[in-house]
């Protein structure tokens, strides 16, 4: 008797509710007040000042281990727990297995008066699309915000709920983000037509940052997934079982494969790790794994998807431009260090310079193309990537506007720009 006074006095709406799911109810309500009440984070991810929940149905989607549950206790802890309308947990739990998320969803609006409900790891509930879509037109007073670690899941899940949710995309921590949670510093974005047009003045918004090239190469090496700050000693490991369960569990059970089938993603990520950014030869690979080429070339489209490698398009129209291949590359700089622990070797510059370039501007919206003429491009713009010692030669007979990005400079002279500048664009 003593437990159920207690159990009334910590949630009073309780005792509306069956009382044989009274034990995991309160589990899971105290299981949600403890997350949010040991998030200790002030700071907060760029995508936190533009989430919002004007939509009854919000998905949020991006690869394992970039920080999607720490972003919605976050939002829940800062803009909504004192209210108290708001409600937290994940479909991940062994309960879901014998009750409905239709069932428990429609129990915590009607009879405890919950109004925005966030349910995370979505994924792992069977047939979640089609009981979030019942929920969506059976309670126009209910907002439901959904998010999971496996992409595929997210994704084509998404597509059927593509009239009704607005979804958002979060990446990896950029530099300038890493920098913040580092130091605890509050530095803004900067965006890519200021960083061109006036390099010298946004160099000067980072004169707080002391020893920003040591910290630029740190970040290459650990700094985009946040599960760095619990423990930057055991950050490869954990990289490591973010490849694993993305390849083991997500593609796996997406596609039904098997094992032997597994081991071609892994051994495709390892082959990336060990070439230069976009020498991937497709033929090559198939032979060398012994596949045909619709298979790799099926392989690389899942992997993709997954947030585990990234693509990118030549600056060519016509039919010169669709025989072209795609330059394909590993998501992140620090897949190439966690991945060369298998290889036994350390990874080129040039390769670590080109992929940040690469991830920044894609990861901020930015179209970015390969180039015969330099190394990569936007629509108006052309960059060539190097060190210290990189001249002009390679720029000197194009017409549009051009650059050289060091990756190992604080001070350009004209016409360059320090490498680490774009890791601010987000």
């Amino acid at each position: 008797m003593i437990a159920l006074f207690a159990i009334l006095e910590y949630t009073p709406n309780l005792c509306k509710l069956n009382w044989s799911v009274l034990p995991m109810y309160r589990f899971i309500t105290e299981t949600f007040h403890r997350l949010v009440d040991s998030l200790t984070l002030t700071q907060t991810r760029y995508l936190y000042s533009s989430f919002n929940l004007r939509n009854r149905l919000t998905g949020l989607i991006g690869s394992r281990g970039v920080g999607k549950t720490t972003l919605l206790l976050q939002y829940i802890k800062n803009e909504l727990f004192k209210e108290g309308k708001s409600y937290y947990f994940s479909a991940d739990l062994v309960y879901f297995q014998q009750t409905s998320l239709l069932k428990f969803v429609s129990d915590l609006h009607l009879i405890e008066g919950y109004r925005i409900i966030f349910i995370d790891e979505i994924h792992k509930y069977q047939g979640w699309n089609q009981e979030l879509k019942n929920l969506y037109d059976a309670f126009p007073s209910l907002k439901i915000v959904f998010s999971g670690s496996s992409m595929l899941d997210l994704i084509e899940g998404s597509h059927d709920l593509s009239r009704r949710a607005k979804m958002y995309r979060l990446h990896g921590l950029s530099f300038r983000e890493y920098l913040n949670f580092t130091l605890d510093l509050n530095l803004k974005p900067i965006s890519f037509q200021e960083i061109l047009k006036d390099t010298t003045s946004s160099l000067n918004q980072l004169k707080e940052v002391n020893r920003i090239i040591p910290h630029f190469e740190d970040y290459l090496k650990i700094g985009y997934y946040p599960f760095v700050f619990e423990d930057p000693h055991s950050y490869y490991e954990k990289v490591s079982r973010v490849i694993d369960k993305t390849v083991f569990e997500d593609i796996a059970n997406y596609y039904n494969l098997k094992t032997p089938n597994l081991q071609y993603f892994k051994r495709l990520l390892t082959y990336l790790a060990s070439i230069p950014p976009g020498d991937l030869n497709i033929h090559n690979l198939a032979k060398s794994l012994g596949i045909d080429h619709k298979t790799v070339e099926n392989y690389v489209s899942i992997l993709g998807s997954v947030g585990l490698i990234r693509e990118m398009r030549p600056y060519e129209g016509g039919s010169s431009g669709i025989r072209k291949p795609s330059k394909i590359l590993l998501n992140n700089t620090n897949l190439i260090h966690t991945l060369q622990q298998y290889l036994g070797q350390q990874p080129s510059k040039g390769m670590e310079r080109e992929l940040f370039f690469i991830q920044s501007l894609q990861n901020a919206n930015i179209e970015i193309f390969y180039s015969k003429q330099a190394d990569y491009r936007t629509r108006q713009t052309v960059f060539e990537i190097g060190g210290r010692n990189k001249n002009k030669d390679q720029l000197k007979t194009i017409k549009e506007p051009s650059y050289l990005v060091k990756d190992d400079i604080i001070h350009p002279l004209k016409g360059e720009i320090p490498l680490f500048l774009f890791g601010f664009l987000y």
